[in-house]
């Protein structure tokens, strides 16, 4: 155990250059077991969610090696269909073994998937594309069962764009006999990684990033290489760290047309905002302006980016209403921006905050990776000493954090429990 301790209002002032996409690289890893041959994943991120699933390939037979942020998997000597249970009750992610075991041996045993306490993330709609390529779908005990003498391309309409779902089914139709089409899929900037490392491999999908996607199956998929994209929710938290203390901080490493719909929102709090090429400069105001926001499926306003703003609209002159649409209890965290002298009121899915001037450093507790964002951006703002407990789960999905903070100017430390 440890914890993020925190002596705020340092304005942040630097560079600062972004890593790897943590949703990419936990759908890409798995994925490139489908490779006959070695495959070589670069601009891994070093997060604790990639080590997990690295000793999740190693634990189901395949041989793999991690060098700072260059990843080498080879499914040499993979043979098991049967997921370690402890280790996938660490991550929502290791659901994507389904469609990989599913594609592979025609059959998967993994138990149902872990990660952050958020509310429901029911995955019935991954169980429904894989019956509709000719699986036979049980859940008992916990785990899910899933067998298919042979999986058959078939038209699958998701009845929510599920970017989990949407990267299910493209993995196990990747294989499948026949076409698949995917109708009302998921278009965030992970969902086109995949298909481009897939693709790479010797896959035939085409529309990702819109919401039909087209898979064509294929008998046999080689090894590649591929390079990971940039992590626009790392990219975001920083940008929002900047606006929080007034800061100037130039994010680098990132592709600035993921970032629009925050970018949008950050200038309507009162940021100026430049970018170029692959970099965008934030510099802050002495106090955000209220904005409104509501979270929706890319290309909107992320979910995942929702509770750094919160954090940040706790400062701003006026009433600001954050609305959560797309997880049930994605406002919990609530609680913990209140011991900090937040004035937040909850009416369902929706926060009302009341901007203060002041809010002030205390202990608090991380109850999920982006929760910990936001707490952490509240208390590079807030005035004394912020302890953010569980640090682990936010370096879940935050590469290097403690170092790119410092790098800014911020005054922080890791201390172990």
């Amino acid at each position: 155990m440890a914890r993020l301790v925190i002596r705020g209002r340092n304005r942040l002032k630097g560079k600062v250059r972004i890593g790897g996409s943590k949703n990419s690289s936990v759908a890409i890893i798995p994925a490139v077991l489908l490779g006959e041959g070695e495959s070589t994943l670069e601009n891994v991120p070093a997060i604790r969610d990639v080590k997990v699933f690295a000793q999740i390939l190693k634990d189901l037979g395949a041989l793999v090696s991690l060098n700072e942020n260059t990843m080498t998997i080879s499914p040499n000597g993979f043979t098991s269909h049967v997921a370690p249970y402890d280790l996938v009750r660490k991550l929502r992610a290791s659901y994507y073994l389904m469609g990989v075991l599913l594609a592979k041996f025609g059959k998967a045993e993994v138990g149902l998937p872990g990660g952050c306490d958020i509310g429901p993330r029911p995955i019935d709609q991954h169980l429904k594309g894989f019956r509709a390529l000719g699986a036979d779908v049980s859940v008992e005990g916990g785990v899910v069962r899933l067998y298919a003498n042979k999986l058959q391309g078939a038209p699958i309409y998701l009845d929510i764009p599920s970017v989990g779902a949407t990267i299910n089914i493209m993995l196990a139709a990747s294989m499948a006999e026949g076409t698949t089409v995917i109708e009302n899929a998921a278009k965030e900037p992970h969902v086109v990684d995949l298909a481009n490392c897939l693709n790479s491999m010797g896959a035939r999908i085409k529309g990702a990033g819109t919401d039909i996607i087209r898979i064509k199956g294929v008998k046999s998929l080689k090894g590649t290489c591929h390079s990971i994209i940039p992590d626009d929710i790392e990219a975001a938290t920083y940008m929002m760290a900047a606006v929080a203390t007034g800061g100037d901080v130039e994010v680098s490493g990132v592709i600035t047309k993921h970032l629009e719909p925050v970018v949008a929102k950050l200038r309507e709090a009162g940021a100026s905002i430049e970018q170029d090429g692959d970099f965008v400069r934030v510099i802050g105001p002495d106090r955000p302006n209220p904005v409104n926001v509501k979270t929706m499926p890319y290309p909107g306003f992320p979910t995942d980016a929702q509770q750094p703003l919160t954090a940040v609209l706790c400062r701003a002159r006026g009433v600001s209403m954050v609305h959560e649409s797309v997880y049930e209890n994605r406002l919990g965290y609530v609680s913990e921006l209140v011991k900090m002298g937040a004035n937040i009121k909850v009416q369902g899915r929706t926060a009302v905050i009341e901007g203060t001037d002041r809010l002030v450093g205390s202990p608090v507790t991380a109850t999920d990776l982006r929760a910990g964002a936001s707490l952490m951006v509240a208390g590079l703002s807030a005035e004394g000493t912020t302890d953010i407990y569980r640090l682990e789960i936010i370096e879940r999905g935050y590469e290097s954090v403690v170092e790119k903070l410092k790098g800014l100017g911020a005054d922080v430390t890791r201390v172990e429990e």
